[in-house]
């Protein structure tokens, strides 16, 4: 008798494309939230200032660059206690504890300092922590990493775009602190999405010491010490604003103080003197924090290998040349959105738009092309021939500085009247993609590259020099008003011939990762 033979079942099965951990969508979901309740309050900063508070443009924004700058500088801190005591689950709940406290204070004009204090030292803890545990779902090596990180950047933008929408909305039309108090609520919501899907993180960021089990979650002294800190570190932010009349001598000393129009030594001697006021103040930090028992805790002293400091190497340059592209991006909520609000055409069939609703732009854009960014990279690196991590910066570096050419010719037009809205759009569009060669994957390229002994601290100088970037894109318009420079061009120079340059550093850089990029 004859038999007939399927031909489907000689044919190998095809290889299993084996899906991301689900703790990589409670991380996602936690993000978002989180990223509602930063992006919502970075839309109305400068405008409640200039709007509410009759500070100059000049003014706020020097707080927009004070506080951007300092949000992304305490992740050093945030990230060095977690690495060493507190893990990085607690120290995400005590960010986000802070940063609810300072969202609800921002909702009280005579509370500015104080939020604006609470939601920086909050951000410290937050930032590096929960950035550090997606990297941790997966092992050394995963092709998956890299779109993991895509999908976990499109959560922080799916907040980002609907924080304007909301927080920015209920700002400038119904009040600005029910703008301030959503955002506030968006963070709660934040923490409680973390607090019930701890389970789904397979063990990850649990206190230093504690067995790494799946399905763990903190222990009921573990909430002790959370609630104990952030009350704690709420009193110090407190008493550092209550003392700063005092501090202010030491801060802005009379010697810093510009002698006239003319005189353009005095900028940069007053930024890098804070700066090392700051710098030396981390550094006394880290000395002070640098674990005493060594015989206890003798794996955090074994000596770095040639490759371990070859691939902190990389890390270094990676975010050094990232400081360059931040200070374009920040621009968004700076310059971006002031341009938005005085000279870009905002009625829309009859409605008059906020100008915070610009900023959900860039988010819109995200959400649509990371999914297609996270298959592309993963598609590449299947058929063995992936892009390297170094060179997808120095693209993003190319593409911004084309975005700011566009910006250039908006501004020319903007002297003739109000400009299309489109000109934005268009600027947005571009950012976007360039954003998405830069942010997620070099937040992949870090954690793969980072020791795991460093790895917050890692991720936390990556932060660090995104807190440079953020401090200049506030004050880059006063720095270069003296010398007469546009600001777009200026910006476009100082984005296209670093990025040429990481392209250059490729081959070396990519040798010096050894096999990680």
């Amino acid at each position: 008798m004859s038999q007939t033979v399927d031909p489907t079942a000689l044919a190998p099965e095809p290889p299993k494309v084996e899906a991301h951990p689900p703790g990589l969508y409670a991380l996602f979901t936690t993000e978002m939230w989180e990223r509602f309740s930063y992006y919502g309050m970075r839309a109305l900063l400068v405008l409640y200032l200039t709007k509410a508070l009759g500070y100059s443009r000049g003014e706020a924004l020097g707080v927009y660059a004070i506080y951007t700058g300092l949000v992304y500088l305490t992740p050093l801190i945030g990230g060095r206690l977690a690495d060493l005591y507190l893990g990085q689950r607690k120290a995400v709940f005590v960010g986000g504890i802070l940063m609810a406290l300072g969202q609800f204070a921002l909702s009280q004009p005579e509370l500015l300092h104080l939020g604006l204090g609470l939601m920086i030292v909050g951000n410290g803890f937050f930032k590096p922590n929960i950035s550090v545990m997606v990297g941790s779902l997966y092992p050394q090596g995963d092709s998956r990493r890299d779109g993991a990180y895509t999908i976990f950047y499109m959560g922080i933008n799916l907040g980002a775009f609907l924080s304007p929408l909301i927080a920015g909305t209920l700002g400038e039309r119904w009040g600005w602190g029910y703008g301030f108090a959503s955002a506030g609520i968006g963070m709660i919501l934040g923490l409680l999405t973390f607090m019930f899907t701890q389970r789904l993180l397979q063990g990850a960021g649990l206190p230093p010491g504690e067995p790494v089990v799946p399905g763990a979650t903190l222990r009921p002294r573990d909430w002790v010490g959370i609630a104990a800190i952030s009350a704690a570190l709420a009193a110090l932010v407190y008493g550092l604003i209550a003392a700063w009349p005092s501090l202010q001598p030491i801060w802005s000393p009379a010697w810093l103080a510009p002698k006239g129009e003319d005189d353009y030594l005095r900028p940069a001697l007053n930024f890098f003197y804070k700066g090392g006021l700051l710098v030396g103040g981390l550094i006394l930090f880290l000395w002070l924090t640098e674990p005493k028992a060594k015989a206890e805790m003798a794996e955090l002293h074994e000596p770095f290998t040639i490759v371990d400091w070859q691939r902190i190497g990389v890390i270094v340059v990676i975010s050094l040349f990232s400081i360059l592209f931040w200070m374009g991006f920040e621009q968004s909520g700076g310059t971006l959105n002031l341009f938005a609000d005085e000279k870009t055409d905002r009625q829309i069939f009859g409605y008059d738009v906020p100008a915070s609703l610009f900023q959900a732009i860039n988010p819109v854009f995200i959400i649509t092309l990371a999914p297609l960014f996270a298959i592309l990279w993963t598609a590449l690196a299947e058929r063995k021939f992936p892009l390297p991590s170094v060179a997808k910066q120095g693209l993003g570096l190319v593409l911004l500085s084309l975005g700011f050419g566009v910006m250039y010719f908006a501004d020319q037009n903007s002297k003739e009247g109000l400009i299309s809205p489109l000109w934005l759009v268009s600027v947005y569009l571009i950012f976007t993609i360039a954003e998405l060669f830069i942010s997620p994957i070099g937040l992949s390229l870090v954690n793969k590259l980072s020791h795991p002994r460093i790895a917050s601290l890692m991720m936390a100088f990556w932060f660090l020099c995104t807190a440079a970037a953020n401090f200049l894109a506030g004050a880059m318009e006063n720095l270069i008003e003296p010398y007469h420079l546009n600001l777009w061009l200026f910006l476009g120079v100082m984005a296209l011939i670093p990025g040429l340059l990481m392209l250059a550093l490729t081959p070396v850089l990519v040798k010096m990762s050894h096999g990680r990029v």
